[in-house]
């Protein structure tokens, strides 16, 4: 709610807002149904990607909580590895590289 006579104008040459991590998206969560945990994080099994819903994946802040970029982009790949595992191999090893390193394909 707005207070009276609260309204300031700071002169500055840019504004950096640091609003803090509110938890995943509600409404996409509510929307899927998507399984959470207690802090409302997306569950899904230890060191895997897969939400409780078919074919829906979970990786960085919205299945772990606030964490660092460098750790939602490695989750990102390694999702990415897990859903091409599960879509494009029946389940079975992902032809995706991991993290840092290569994939060998036989010919």
């Amino acid at each position: 709610e707005e207070l009276p006579g609260s309204q300031r104008i700071w002169p500055c040459d840019i504004v950096f807002l640091a609003m803090g991590y509110m938890g995943p998206e509600g409404m996409l969560t509510e929307l899927l149904e998507l399984p959470t945990d207690s802090r409302c994080n997306h569950l899904t099994e230890p060191g895997k990607y897969r939400t409780g819903v078919p074919r829906v994946y979970s990786a960085g802040d919205c299945r772990r909580g606030q964490s660092l970029v460098v750790t939602a982009i490695n989750e990102g790949r390694q999702a990415a590895r897990e859903i091409d595992a599960d879509l494009m191999h029946g389940g079975h090893q992902a032809l995706l590289p991991l993290t840092g390193g290569l994939v060998r394909l036989r010919p």
